[in-house]
């Protein structure tokens, strides 16, 4: 009977095994959390503990700044002490820096609570992309990847909905969302520690990152996902808001509407999107995200040129269109390097790519600005310039990749 009902969760759950479920659970949990306060870390700090909005925007720029210096330290730690351990101590420092924030009365101390969740920031993300990819085989981490990724997506979209209502009940709110952030986080670990069961580490290859950086093929991945970062995510993540309320004049009600869009898309075309790349070539669908980004960026410069009611038609389009192109990129982005790195060195690949989303994160809001406050479409078509140029440096890897891990494999049955 036990079999039975195995099997038929197997079946059910897209052919993934409970233990990962149940860590994708906790991956919910935490963008639940961390979906709740992200939009009012600025406006709490400013007007509730009474930063001036420049200490307030330079705390929390330090979660992601110190995430850039603990990422690849977190690499070393997940191939010397294992996944899981690393995400349980990047975990608890999380949830021991926003507890920390719930509760500032000056700048310093608001500095030492960011810099505490910037450094489990740094490490929680590679070692849980190390910890998915080593708890399915390789036909399988596609499909993890693709779970993951709604998981994280309707759990950030549910936070930030419920983080709304209780913001409103002013400075006790705050509070109670800052504690239910880090609650999350430890509920996060203690699945970690409960329910996962990770293999023996091996021996760390003694070269570390200096073998990662003579791998042309990834090291060619990597920075083409920098500029891919920062169109797809960046870009639509700071400048189009800003664009669409300067020149096309959009409601804050409106720009939240289009992000709120977005990751409905990704909840609903990601686990499609898994399935269509199934015995695909994978340079292709990282090359398709980069044109979907470069179309979208299109589709925003048109909205400046037709009558208002084609306009939000157009940024809704541009926003659905972005989000397929995020399903396409992930899909394929994570496995290829899980696929690629030795598993002695997985953790420092792993924090390797990660490094390039946090820079390409950081390069879209720097440059993005500047191009915007000269010319606004200017900003626009650079950016899908930029998507258009990773595309075809995406297309011209292939022939770097080892024949094997070129497609995304097709799981039997």
């Amino acid at each position: 009977m036990r079999s039975l009902y195995y099997n038929i969760f197997r079946k059910l759950g897209f052919g993934l095994p409970v233990q990962l479920w149940t860590v994708e659970a906790g991956i919910f949990l935490n963008y639940l959390g961390w979906g709740a306060v992200l939009p009012f870390e600025v406006i709490y700090l400013h007007d509730t503990r009474g930063l001036s909005l420049a200490a307030a925007g330079l705390v929390v720029g330090i979660v992601t700044g110190l995430a850039v210096v603990a990422a690849p330290v977190a690499g070393q730690a997940i191939d010397r002490f294992g996944a899981r351990a690393t995400a349980a101590v990047s975990g608890v420092a999380l949830a021991a820096g926003y507890a920390g924030l719930a509760f500032v009365q000056t700048p310093e101390k608001a500095f030492a609570a960011a810099a505490l969740a910037g450094i489990g920031n740094g490490g929680l993300l590679p070692s849980q992309s190390t910890l998915l990819a080593s708890l399915v085989s390789s036909n399988l981490r596609h499909r993890s990847t693709a779970v993951s990724r709604v998981a994280a997506n309707l759990g950030a979209g549910l936070g930030g909905a419920l983080g709304g209502f209780v913001a409103a009940y002013g400075v006790n709110g705050f509070v109670v969302l800052f504690l239910a952030n880090a609650i999350t986080y430890l509920l996060y670990v203690a699945i970690l520690l409960v329910v996962v069961r990770e293999a023996p580490r091996s021996d760390p290859m003694p070269r570390g990152y200096r073998a990662i950086v003579r791998d042309r093929a990834f090291m060619r991945l990597a920075l083409t996902n920098v500029a891919m970062i920062a169109v797809g995510w960046g870009i639509f993540t700071w400048i189009v808001p800003a664009f669409a309320q300067q020149e096309i004049g959009a409601s804050p009600r409106l720009i939240g509407f289009l992000l709120f869009a977005n990751a409905l898309t990704v909840v609903l075309a990601q686990i499609p999107s898994a399935k269509l790349a199934e015995g695909r070539r994978r340079a292709v669908a990282i090359a398709a995200g980069g044109v979907l980004f470069a179309g979208a960026c299109l589709l925003v410069v048109g909205a400046d040129f037709v009558p208002l009611g084609l306009a939000y038609g157009a940024l809704l389009g541009a926003v659905v269109v972005v989000g397929v192109g995020e399903c396409l990129h992930t899909t394929a982005l994570m496995p290829l390097v899980a696929d690629l790195a030795p598993e002695a060195l997985r953790g420092r690949y792993m924090a390797t790519i990660g490094l390039s989303w946090w820079l390409g994160l950081a390069l879209a809001p720097t440059l993005g600005a500047q191009l915007l406050s000269a010319s606004p479409p200017a900003a626009l078509l650079a950016s899908a310039g930029v998507a258009l140029a990773a595309a075809v440096s995406a297309l011209s890897l292939e022939r770097e990749l080892p024949a094997a891990i070129r497609l995304t494999p097709r799981p039997a049955g």
